[in-house]
């Protein structure tokens, strides 16, 4: 059986590293950055474990991917994320040239599409991927949240 390496099956990688979010108490938000068909770096949320508002999905997976690649730039890649990026993991990704950004759920009170923040020119970004599943995701951890507090 031939499996199928679309932006679906990218994002069901980034789906699991959300829900390893989901089960430390995170925001559940994952994210995988591929080259050539292939995961490079793969991270999610860790702003309470690390304790640092800077710890997004995006940041981690960037920094790895850089670190994998042996340099800052991310020109041949392509980002995987779970909810669109808000505007300082925008701003990062712009300085990272990535190739591409695809994210599954919109935010529209944080998201950088919302906020105008811009992209690198080259930077291709589609949402949508998975969507109800990433949404559904985010709202059981927060319905979880507040019944808890």
């Amino acid at each position: 059986m031939d499996l199928k390496l679309d932006d679906t099956y990218f994002m069901k990688k980034a789906l699991q590293e959300a829900e390893m979010a989901y089960d430390k108490g995170e925001v559940p938000i994952g994210a995988v950055v591929v080259v050539q068909d292939r995961i490079i770096a793969r991270a999610h949320n860790l702003t309470e474990q690390l304790k640092d508002v800077t710890a997004h999905a995006e940041m981690q997976a960037i920094t790895s991917a850089a670190n994998y690649l042996g340099g800052k730039y991310l020109h041949n890649c392509i980002l995987y994320v779970t909810l669109e990026p808000c505007q300082m993991c925008a701003g990062a990704l712009y300085w990272s040239q990535i190739a591409k950004i695809v994210y599954g759920a919109k935010d529209p009170q944080r998201g950088c599409g919302v906020l105008g923040t811009q992209l690198h020119p080259k930077t291709e970004m589609v949402g949508g991927v998975l969507e109800q599943e990433t949404a559904d995701l985010l709202k059981k951890f927060f319905i979880r949240k507040r019944s808890l507090n």
